[in-house]
């Protein structure tokens, strides 16, 4: 690949993911719910009590991140967070009515952001598209970056 490709890839993604950041950010004053916290409200929502470090791993946060993220929607009254009965150290995160229904509103405004990600593309294209993003995953590890 040559070396302007390579650049245009990057200034791609990251003009992509700004514009999508602003996109969705102005429609989070709308509902009062964030990106970040839509996805903690979905992980929740698949399984609820999941352990706080899983839910991080998954959102790839780190501990301070995910322990900011649960804090605002803990005092936001959206999930509450509960000591592991099995170990003391460990906290377990749980959905409230509250949360349960703004991941339902979150969950609409996905169907719009993904509706417009797709548009124009075959599933094909798609598949592609989310291969080499989930490939970056795998060739940039966290941890690398810390």
């Amino acid at each position: 690949m040559s070396a302007h490709r390579e650049h245009r890839l990057v200034f791609l993604l990251n003009v992509a993911q700004r514009r999508l950041q602003r996109w969705m950010a102005a429609r989070t004053q709308a509902s009062g719910v964030t990106a970040s916290q839509s996805g903690l409200l979905f992980i929740l929502g698949q399984r609820d009590g999941v352990l706080m470090g899983e839910a991080g791993a998954a959102l790839d946060l780190g501990p301070p991140g995910i322990s900011g993220l649960v804090d605002r929607m803990a005092s936001a009254k959206l999930i509450e967070r509960r000591a592991d009965p099995d170990d003391g150290r460990a906290w377990r995160l749980w959905l409230t009515p509250s949360g349960r229904a703004a991941m339902a509103e979150s969950r609409a405004g996905l169907v719009e952001v993904n509706a417009r990600l797709t548009e124009g593309f075959s599933e094909a294209e798609i598949d592609v598209v989310a291969r080499w993003l989930t490939t970056l995953q795998t060739r940039f590890p966290r941890g690398e970056d810390q």
